[in-house]
């Protein structure tokens, strides 16, 4: 157990060093969403898990009481999702999806431990050609999404010290989110300063 969490502070003191990234990344949505942008977001597996996290903290709360804002997960709508795979393939299961809903200044968010999922590269490409944004949150780089991302944070470490990062890194999002929202209406941010913070479940 101890090897395994010191595996993950190495990962975790990587993710500090992208904190301003993420913070530009908040800044972004809080100009985009409140707008009437959206963020699609996307994963396989744990990483789906990681995205849906994100748009319910979106639509829902983080810790500040504030608008619901558009944000879907793409991997959570199964009729399209599975209609797509057995039509398409599993690769177009994304890509079909980003091409409907992605529109510019939408922002499409992927999340991959290895960076090399085809599903992922394919809706990478489709949201580049909607016009939309694409970020990834990636393991370590260089990698084949974060190439073809507008921008990415590329984590060192094995696939679940990775994964369980990036929930850190969903979590600053959402912090600096709700923080740059306030300095956007005038009122002085909950938590100033605080990217990678944390929250009581």
């Amino acid at each position: 157990m101890r090897s395994h969490v010191d595996a993950l502070s190495a990962t975790l003191t990587a993710l500090r060093a992208e904190s301003a990234r993420l913070t530009r990344w908040a800044d972004v949505l809080a100009q985009r969403l409140p707008a009437g942008a959206r963020l699609l977001a996307a994963g396989n597996g744990g990483s789906a898990a990681e995205a849906q996290h994100l748009t319910a903290e979106l639509v829902g709360r983080f810790e500040d009481d504030r608008p619901a804002y558009s944000a879907i997960a793409l991997h959570a709508e199964t009729s399209s999702l599975t209609a797509i795979g057995n039509d398409y393939g599993y690769d177009e299961v994304f890509a079909r999806q980003v091409a409907a809903h992605a529109r510019p200044q939408d922002v499409l968010l992927l999340l991959s431990t290895s960076g090399r999922s085809r599903n992922l590269l394919t809706a990478a490409r489709a949201g580049r050609t909607a016009g939309a944004t694409v970020w990834a949150l990636t393991g370590p780089g260089p990698n084949p999404l974060a190439s073809v991302a507008d921008d990415a944070v590329c984590l060192p470490g094995s696939g679940s010290s990775v994964q369980e990062a990036h929930l850190v890194a969903v979590h600053a999002l959402c912090v600096a989110f709700e923080a740059s929202l306030s300095n956007r209406d005038g009122q002085a941010p909950a938590r100033e300063g605080r990217v990678l913070g944390r929250r009581a479940s």
